[in-house]
């Protein structure tokens, strides 16, 4: 899909990726670009640097994404393209003796933001998109949906969950002209990324958000499901489902090295 002419919502857009593709979007010619965001005020003034709009927006919150969805396309037009790129990173801690042993709450806003939030896009949108004959979910998600998260139950598992979720999407809505991809990068500098000690983790190295926003506007005008900014990802992918005995063996390992990195 060319983003030239479209109607485009980023959410999670005031800051990082999301920012990023505010801009590349704008650069490219959409028609308009909402940037949706829980800090009402720095989502208008990302809007206000590219002539965009924005609504303050709590995605874990269906009432809120729905608010988003009927406002832009009464404003502007039908959404060609929604971006569900907002996220939160709460709950690392690789020093925690039990992986299970953080409590509801953080659980619960991770499930939110990093699945319900997709769900009620789609939930929303199919219908309309349907009835116009097509269009366009990315969905920002991470190499932790495809691999893991040491140090965060609570991260990896939704953001596996995020995974199975858009592949259910792809796949039930190919034959309505609906295209899905899922942008999946590792360590990208944003403020989410800063507040974390520098480990093993970052080993293949940090991109910047316009690198990652430029790998998800190439995978979008090719319609590719799965887009990587950190192109090693697939071979991850491959070791982990040849030898996944040897893939936990190394992702403790890591885990390791984490927990030697927050000590110091």
């Amino acid at each position: 899909m060319k983003v030239a002419g479209k109607v485009v919502v980023v959410t999670g857009g005031a800051n990082g990726i999301g920012q990023a593709l505010c801009e590349i979007f704008h650069r490219e010619g959409a028609a308009k670009v909402v940037v949706a965001d829980l800090e009402g005020a720095r989502a208008k003034t990302v809007a206000d640097s590219i002539g965009g709009a924005s609504f303050a927006c709590d995605v874990g919150k269906e009432s809120d994404i729905l608010r988003v969805i009927e406002e832009t396309e009464r404003q502007f037009g039908p959404i060609d393209l929604f971006c569900s790129n907002a996220g939160i990173g709460g709950g690392f801690d690789p020093l925690s003796e039990n992986a299970g042993g953080t409590s509801d709450e953080p659980w619960a806003r991770s499930w939110a933001i990093h699945v319900m939030a997709h769900v009620y896009a789609a939930r929303h949108l199919i219908p309309r998109m349907k009835t116009r004959g097509g269009g366009y979910f990315l969905n920002t998600i991470s190499a932790a949906g495809l691999l893991s998260q040491v140090g965060s139950a609570a991260y990896s598992t939704t953001k596996h969950a995020a995974v199975g979720f858009a592949e259910n999407l792809a796949i039930s809505h190919k034959a309505h002209n609906i295209r899905v991809s899922i942008l999946c990068p590792q360590g990208v500098e944003t403020n989410m990324l800063k507040g974390l000690p520098k480990g093993p983790q970052s080993s293949d190295g940090n991109l910047m958000p316009e690198d990652v926003a430029k790998s998800a506007l190439e995978g979008i005008d090719r319609e590719t499901f799965l887009i990587l900014p950190h192109p090693q990802v697939i071979d991850y992918m491959r070791k982990k489902t040849d030898n996944y005995d040897r893939w936990i063996g190394g992702m403790a390992k890591i885990q390791a090295g984490l927990r030697e990195a927050f000590k110091k």
